[in-house]
């Protein structure tokens, strides 16, 4: 095991990059964008190398580090690695660069400064690896709590229509979901035995009533952030008002860590609780994937109906993790990853053909496939890959999903396999209103929608189709690292597979 401090370089560098491009000349923004993307391919370099060294069958959490922070509470700088969290830090240092390079002229026309946009956007990035890497419960707290920062102003200083409100409403609602974890948190350091470290906490015994309160703590914070419903309402003013490459970090990586939090600390630290409030996690992710795929139908702005998808994606993803089986579970955290590869192209895609017709609304498109092919063709794989084709990587997650879900529970699994009919019905319907059919005549009066896909977009949505093609085949490297660490979280649990998933994830192999 290496002995560099992988983790702690990693959360450091986004934000040193980002003071450094903030203070760079706001009269010279070509120079404030080619620093963003050369430090963000450098974290990219570094997370490469934190992928190849992590060990599937090593120990559980590796690269960990731990310096004192506040003594008083016990609490320290740590940070640790499973396999959950290498593939969501992975996505993180994937989507960033191709997110800096699709923002390319996102800040010109705004009032604000193009440096500062761009270094919200590292700082965005360093935030966000944090919060996966801390093993700390109250660092990861404080992580949790202050990426909401940059997100605010990309959304509030360089969003687009209702900024101000959607920016409001994102942070007044994940600053509620934060005061129930700090409840939370307090309730565990009194009751765990004044420590934070979540290691020492996963031996602790709690009553029954305390347990089941502290469980309620997390799991509402966690709800709000992913968002399960009825949490869901600011997704989708949040998303429409975004930037669609800060919609991308928003929806394909932010909203994760709702689901990461379940996964690490409601499951391991309240285990009895969480058997005991599994009808609740089962009922709202059921509910959220029939409604947000109801939803998505009929909405008329593009970027609303992506972010409305994603609450029936994040039902899949709940269902898996409350399933409680091994196989349910590697498809839920599979399912993490892929969703944010396929909305994250799917959300720049729909920024790029935005900034052409420089409106959002479906009705002002209609036949924009005859003007712009390449980007069309584009914009259907990514909307395939949205509804989980075949052949795609979502597909492997979702097939994981019910099929270890029906296992032990196949009501719920019925229930949910009719989201994907729905899905299929909102993706194609949205593709068929604005790139097939008669070209709208306001199209050919839009010199831009003459343009096609450029070599710079085209670096940007290159490598999340190859992924979502090389995982939709082949996705047993990724599995491979997730499988060890839902195991473990099962064991934590003390729940074992039914005979037909028990074992490796066979049917991602």
């Amino acid at each position: 095991m290496s002995s560099f401090p992988y983790l702690t370089v990693l959360t450091v560098a986004p934000l040193v990059g980002a003071a450094g491009v903030a203070f760079l000349p706001k009269d010279k923004p070509e120079l404030a964008k080619r620093a963003a993307f050369g430090w963000s391919l450098l974290i990219l370099a570094l997370t490469v190398g934190l992928w190849v060294q992590f060990k599937p069958n090593g120990e559980r959490f590796q690269f960990r580090e731990s310096y004192t922070w506040i003594p008083q509470w016990g609490a320290k700088f740590t940070f640790a690695v499973d396999g959950i969290a290498l593939v969501m830090i992975a996505l993180i240092a994937l989507l960033v660069p191709l997110v800096v390079l699709a923002s390319w002229h996102d800040a010109d026309k705004s009032k604000r400064s193009v440096p500062a946009y761009f270094a919200l956007l590292l700082a965005l990035e360093s935030t966000m690896i944090g919060v996966f890497a801390a093993q700390d419960v109250f660092l990861f707290y404080v992580f949790f709590e202050v990426m909401l920062v940059p997100m605010y102003f990309l959304i509030g200083s360089y969003g687009g229509h209702q900024e101000q409100y959607a920016a409001v409403k994102f942070f007044l609602y994940s600053l509620v979901g934060g005061l129930f974890m700090l409840a939370a948190v307090v309730g565990l350091w009194v009751l765990g035995g004044h420590t934070f470290d979540w290691p020492t906490l996963l031996s602790a015994d709690f009553s029954v009533t305390a347990e089941r309160w502290l469980f309620l703590g997390f799991f509402l914070a966690f709800a709000i952030k992913a968002p399960f419903f009825p949490f869901h309402t600011w997704l989708p003013d949040a998303g429409g008002a975004a930037q669609a490459g800060s919609a991308a970090l928003l929806v394909g990586v932010m909203d994760k860590v709702g689901t990461f939090g379940i996964l690490r600390y409601c499951l391991p630290l309240f285990p009895n609780a969480s058997k005991y409030f599994a009808w609740l996690g089962l009922t709202l992710a059921v509910v959220g994937i029939i409604y947000g795929a109801l939803v998505a139908i009929g909405q008329q702005d593009l970027k609303r109906l992506v972010s409305y998808t994603s609450i029936a994606h994040f039902g899949f993803i709940g269902i898996g993790i409350f399933a409680f089986t091994t196989q349910a579970g590697t498809g839920a955290v599979l399912y993490m990853v892929n969703h944010g590869l396929a909305t994250g192209l799917l959300f720049l895609v729909v920024g790029m053909l935005v900034s052409r017709r420089g409106s959002a609304l479906v009705s002002d498109f209609g036949g924009a496939g005859k003007l712009v092919p390449v980007l069309a063709g584009v914009f259907f794989i990514a909307g395939l890959a949205s509804l989980a084709l075949p052949g795609t990587s979502p597909f492997v997650s979702e097939f994981l999903v019910l099929i270890g879900t029906f296992t032990v529970n196949k009501t719920v699994a019925v229930i949910a396999t009719a989201g994907i009919i729905l899905a299929a019905g909102y993706v194609l319907w949205m593709i068929q209103r604005t790139t097939q059919g008669t070209t709208n005549p306001k199209l050919l009066e839009v010199k831009a929608m003459s343009r096609d896909l450029s070599l710079r977009e085209a670096v940007v949505v290159t490598p999340l189709i190859a992924l979502i093609l090389v995982l939709g085949f082949y996705p047993k490297p990724v599995i491979d690292v997730i499988n060890p660490a839902i195991k473990a979280t099962m064991t934590d649990m003390h729940v074992t597979d039914p005979k037909a998933t028990a074992g490796t994830v066979e049917a991602g192999k």
